[in-house]
């Protein structure tokens, strides 16, 4: 049996001390300002609040996220290599940090990041019951008449795969991949720092 087109997930953590300490400040401190991120979100009707649409300066309005960039950096470098890009002249730039807090029962509906080549989610708040992370087989789409795979079918072989990671944890895609959060019951907030990485 041979393996074929791998959709590879980059796992991390965070291993600076203190940090997501820092980091949930500085996403309590961006939320309680942003006026602008809360009318987009009231306006698209998306749940909680991101600062997607409004802030694009996040590694200069905090240390935190500063430093965070230094993380992303490294680990965006090391994706890059265990895919195996030949990246020529170009170098990875990360192009888009933003703030995300999804409250009890809200969701992020599926999605890609178009425009990208590595997308992700840093992890600052995880409550027990927070919403789980679902990735998409790409394939879906033209599996057609495919029949479901056995519950107890391994990783690499179902359709979805649901993650729960745990503050301090980063994961990493390639941006085509079709993800989304699925509705959590915490009443506490569930707290994430996403990012998007492109070619120049």
């Amino acid at each position: 049996m041979r393996e074929l087109f791998a959709t590879r997930l980059h796992e991390a953590r965070l291993t600076e001390a203190g940090l997501i300490a820092e980091l949930e400040d500085a996403v309590w401190m961006l939320e309680e300002g942003d006026a602008a991120g809360h009318d987009w979100c009231e306006r698209e009707g998306y749940p909680g609040y991101t600062s997607y649409a409004s802030l694009d300066d996040l590694p200069q309005r905090a240390p935190a996220f500063a430093a965070l960039k230094t993380a992303l950096d490294r680990q965006a470098a090391a994706f890059a290599q265990a895919l195996h890009w030949d990246l020529g002249a170009r170098t990875l730039r990360l192009d888009a940090l933003w703030v995300n807090i999804l409250g009890e029962g809200m969701v992020h509906s599926g999605h890609i990041h178009p425009g990208s080549v590595i997308s992700g989610t840093c992890y600052v708040a995880m409550p027990e019951g927070a919403g789980a992370i679902r990735f998409e087989d790409p394939r879906l789409p033209a599996m057609m008449a495919a029949p479901q795979p056995l519950a107890e079918a391994p990783e690499a072989l179902r359709r979805f795969v649901y993650l729960a990671p745990a503050p301090g944890d980063i994961l990493m895609w390639e941006s085509w991949l079709r993800h989304e959060v699925m509705p959590g019951t915490s009443q506490e907030p569930r707290l994430s720092v996403s990012f998007n990485y492109a070619l120049r």
